[in-house]
């Protein structure tokens, strides 16, 4: 009568299965530091166009749409906190995860399922290798590193673009823009901004190689294993997200 429950469970019994053998394999021998540096530049420096991208003209519209409600209420000076609080709470840790999800969760599901449907994962037990400590670790560790950085670059640039819009359509002074944002951001604001992508981190880059691990079926499966993999990690960015603000909230 509830077998419909079991296709769910079971993916989530998996993916905890997964992350422990991860947790345990953080510590152990060998760390393979070139695969680290190498995920590091494909997760990262890969990653950096898009997430300027984002960045910049999230700022630009921020700033746009604040910029009406607060000349109505004579508060243009305040664009610089707005714009810096929403950037570095939630728009800019959100939407580089968001972007990093597109991109790296795909990317590492298609990569993983390619080796997987082509059996080089097996070849790479048969020799003697670990696959979770030769793929996923590597792959967890860059994206937890990476992540953090990517949003605080981001949160620079949408800064940036409102900045712009705050000095060549609402007349404010850099002083008046950069000393009010700079005011206006807490400690725990920063703490915020950078807990959130590294949690993001996690789920991305565990995701993107559960989905890729379980592969089956061919180049199809590889394409649904892609798809799966974007989907439930954009998703669970949106659910943490709910999350880890209620808890800084009540804090």
């Amino acid at each position: 009568m509830l077998d419909f429950l079991k296709p769910p469970v079971l993916t989530i019994q998996e993916f905890f299965q997964l992350t422990g053998r991860v947790i345990l394999n953080l510590p152990r021998r060998p760390h393979y530091f070139k695969d680290i540096v190498l995920q590091m530049d494909i997760i990262g420096v890969g990653s950096l166009p898009i997430v300027l991208l984002t960045g910049f003209f999230s700022g630009v519209v921020m700033a746009l749409q604040m910029s009406r409600a607060l000349q109505t209420y004579g508060a243009v000076s305040q664009t610089g906190p707005i714009v810096a609080i929403t950037l570095v709470r939630e728009m800019g840790p959100v939407l580089t995860a968001i972007a990093a999800a597109g991109r790296n969760a795909a990317g590492i599901a298609s990569e993983l399922g390619s080796m997987k449907v082509t059996e080089q994962i097996d070849a790479m037990r048969a020799l003697g290798t670990d696959p979770i400590q030769k793929l996923v670790k590597p792959r967890l560790i860059a994206t937890c590193v990476m992540l953090p950085c990517l949003t605080a670059i981001a949160d620079f640039v949408g800064m940036l673009g409102g900045f712009m819009i705050a000095t060549l359509l609402l007349h404010l002074t850099s002083a008046e823009y950069w000393n009010g944002a700079y005011r206006a951001l807490a400690y725990d604001d920063v703490v915020q901004g950078l807990l959130k992508p590294f949690v993001y981190a996690i789920v991305i880059s565990l995701v993107g190689c559960f989905y890729g691990l379980r592969t089956r079926g061919g180049t199809q499966g590889v394409g649904l294993a892609t798809t799966q993999a974007v989907v439930v990690s954009i998703v669970w960015i949106f659910v943490l997200n709910a999350f880890i603000t209620k808890i800084f909230v009540s804090i």
